[in-house]
């Protein structure tokens, strides 16, 4: 089978993931991306142009699976994939979730829900009485760069985000109040498959940082599904943020990828299995399997860098077993790296995940080996 994977940088989802996922399927890969050299297996191509893709395809040979994790390539994968009529996403669902004012717009169409939102192209003026507190948000961000909450003033926040992302557009919505949960489905164009689900504990306001996510697979699921639905995200892994607002859950945002920064290695660890090949085998064309029940309960702790400074000392990449409690360190920063802090998912030092039979021994690892092992800036 020649599975084709289109990436721009390395992430460990990828090369710790999909990749060996992909060897054990009996799969001859190829990486499609605009940073050969920094990947194994790969081929130089303009991945943000289907049409491009298309062609590099056609010349290193058919393919059974053409498939993205990236953020950014999903639309441009899936339109490969409908070329060669091979499993895939639609590529309008792709667009609708990554661009967030689409997204919005879809949901109110269908009735799911409504939230105001605003979009806001460059050169667009500033609207005068918005409903504070509003978030502001690149219209197609990630890593919560440039994402705040804004009381008062929105004029001078959109002028000094502006200045940063000259060119691109942004959106003003209403502030979601409520706890922040995650839902993570499989689909194979039949039906979706829940995973199961994180409650995600953000750092202080008005900044989004995620410094925390707990394995809770309860909640309203139904409504994300509707969601989903309404938006035509019916294929492969998806990553779905949600509020559980005084009026009902309110979506915060669709990633059409499997969730990130090593929680999706803690879902595979939690259910007891192969998930990166799961989501491989969709693309495939197989059906997506049954889920069983989790086997464990799971946690994964972001390491925040609270202050500048240079990293003195450090873990390294390692695992440990405490008791009954399976944990993973996994560094994101090296000793002699300078740290400024950006208020974004970037600040993160590294990812601890433990995987155990309840919360209490978890967290419990999980402060032994911070103590034990800490980050130290200077």
């Amino acid at each position: 089978m020649r599975l084709y994977l289109t990436a721009l940088k390395p992430t460990d989802s990828v090369t710790d993931g999909f990749l060996p996922a992909a060897h054990a399927l009996g799969c001859e890969v190829t990486i499609l991306t605009d940073r050969p050299e920094r990947h194994p297996y790969a081929v130089a191509c303009d991945v943000r142009d289907p049409r491009a893709l298309i062609d590099t395809v056609e010349q290193l040979g058919r393919p059974d699976a053409i498939f993205s994790n990236s953020d950014h390539l999903q639309a441009e994968t899936a339109l490969a994939a409908a070329y060669f009529g091979l499993p895939g996403k639609d590529w309008r669902a792709c667009v609708a979730a990554k661009n967030k004012f689409l997204m919005r717009r879809r949901l109110r169409e269908a009735g799911v829900e409504q939230v105001f939102t605003v979009r806001l192209a460059p050169g667009d003026p500033v609207p005068g009485d918005p409903p504070y507190p509003v978030v502001l948000k690149p219209r197609e961000g990630v890593a919560s760069e440039d994402v705040m909450l804004v009381e008062h003033g929105l004029d001078r926040a959109v002028a000094e985000v502006r200045k940063r992302r000259p060119g691109e557009a942004l959106v003003v919505e209403e502030y979601l109040e409520g706890p922040l949960r995650t839902l993570e489905t499989l689909g194979d164009g039949t039906g979706l498959r829940v995973l199961g689900g994180f409650e995600t504990t953000l750092g202080p306001l008005p900044y989004f940082v995620e410094e925390r996510l707990d394995w809770s697979p309860g909640g309203p699921h139904e409504h994300v599904l509707e969601a989903l639905r309404a938006l035509g995200a019916g294929f492969g892994a998806c990553h779905t943020e949600y509020v559980l607002t005084p009026r009902g859950p309110r979506i915060v945002e669709v990633n059409y990828r499997v969730i990130g920064d090593h929680c999706d290695f803690l879902l595979g660890d939690v259910l007891g299995v192969p998930l990166f090949a799961w989501i491989l085998r969709v693309h495939l064309g197989e059906p997506a399997p049954a889920v069983p029940a989790a086997t464990a309960y799971g946690s994964a702790v972001s390491l925040v860098a609270d202050r500048p400074g240079t990293v003195k000392q450090a873990p390294g990449h390692e695992s440990v077993d405490a008791g009954d409690v399976r944990l993973w360190h996994r560094p994101l920063r090296a000793v002699g790296d300078a740290v400024s802090l950006t208020r974004t998912n970037r600040d993160y030092l590294g990812v601890v995940r433990a995987v155990g039979p309840d919360r209490a021994r978890v967290d419990a690892a999980i402060a032994d080996y911070r103590a034990r092992r800490p980050w130290v800036l200077e």
